[in-house]
């Protein structure tokens, strides 16, 4: 399924029931009074989120939610009935947002979570209502108010632990195929990722933390080039970046002028991003010596003055990928 985290919908509730003019009229009742009922209110609309779903793929098909409109009153004192509300089910992770405003309506990040959108009407008021020592006959009533109508932007943000960043063929997808269950396509050419993958990491019984594969950056990025803004945003949920850099030989650029370019994507993204925890991992240390990796490690982290933690590890091998993962879930839990 193509991943969508992004979507536009029109959303009406439902218009309130009119109110009844009507009197009771029955034999040897005299002068009966009025007997006209409030009508029933609108539905209204509603945006529910749920763990089933993990794209906004189905709103490309259908974007207009309508609720039921209330009924009308009626004789008897018969109030109207109640228009029927609408649920949107949308995937945990979305923020709603009025298209026309910008306001922020929402953030549903838990699964059940629901979030009113459109508010039904108000139902209109019978004649009975108006009834009084002094108007013994009224024949005021009032009419249903209108549903409220809204353009929403939807936009879904991935709910994850630790988000993975690099250049494209930094290693990402492998690290998450070898350390969790998400089987993310893997390919030696560029752009391989085309879609955030999300992977859950078990360190032990009970201990686990969700990992997310981000499609890789590039120089530009946070200026909208290659898949530039539309993926550096599911980073802002994350509580700990790893920063990927491939170690290997055949690499297409060399580790120094990788790290300085996600760096400064990140840098100019937002400032939260850049102030998140980051830890520098490279990867592919299977493809050189013991000697030759901590050579080169030694050397890059004394030009960038690293301050953080760092860690070698291969994916394909599995070198030192459970103390990745363990010294992560530590972080976690110690936060």
């Amino acid at each position: 399924m193509k991943f969508v985290d992004e979507a536009f919908i029109s959303v009406t509730a439902g218009k309130g029931g009119d109110g009844c003019l009507s009197f009771r009229r029955e034999k040897y009742i005299p002068r009966g009074g009025p007997d006209g009922a409030d009508g029933g209110d609108g539905g209204s609309v509603y945006l529910e989120a749920s763990e089933g779903l993990n794209t906004l793929v189905d709103f490309r098909r259908k974007r207009l939610f309508r609720a039921g409109n209330g009924q009308s009153g009626g004789g008897k004192n018969l109030t109207g009935k109640k228009g029927n509300d609408q649920t949107v089910i949308v995937p945990v992770g979305t923020i709603v947002r009025d298209a026309d405003t910008e306001e922020t309506l929402g953030d549903l990040t838990k699964d059940g979570e629901r979030l009113c959108v459109a508010r039904g009407g108000f139902h209109g008021l019978g004649n009975t209502r108006f009834k009084s020592s002094v108007n013994r006959a009224p024949r005021q009533t009032t009419q249903g108010s209108n549903g409220e109508k809204r353009n929403l932007h939807l936009e879904l943000k991935l709910l994850a632990d630790v988000g993975l960043v690099g250049l494209p063929n930094a290693g990402k997808s492998t690290l998450i195929r070898a350390v969790s269950a998400a089987r993310p396509k893997v390919a030696d050419y560029p752009f391989t990722t085309t879609q955030p993958n999300l992977g859950v990491v078990s360190t032990g019984p009970g201990e686990s933390f969700v990992l997310a594969d981000v499609p890789g950056l590039i120089e530009g990025a946070a200026d909208g080039a290659g898949l530039g803004t539309q993926f550096l945003k599911h980073l802002s949920r994350t509580h700990l970046l790893l920063h990927l850099v491939d170690l290997s030989p055949a690499a297409d650029s060399d580790p120094l002028t990788s790290f300085r370019v996600i760096e400064q994507e990140l840098k100019q993204s937002t400032q939260e991003l850049s102030n998140r925890d980051r830890w520098l991992v490279f990867t592919k240390i299977d493809t050189m010596t013991a000697e030759e990796s901590k050579t080169q490690i030694d050397d890059l982290l004394k030009k960038i003055a690293w301050q953080g933690p760092v860690f070698a590890i291969s994916s394909q091998t599995h070198t030192n990928t459970d103390d990745l993962c363990q010294k992560v879930y530590e972080h976690l839990n110690a936060q």
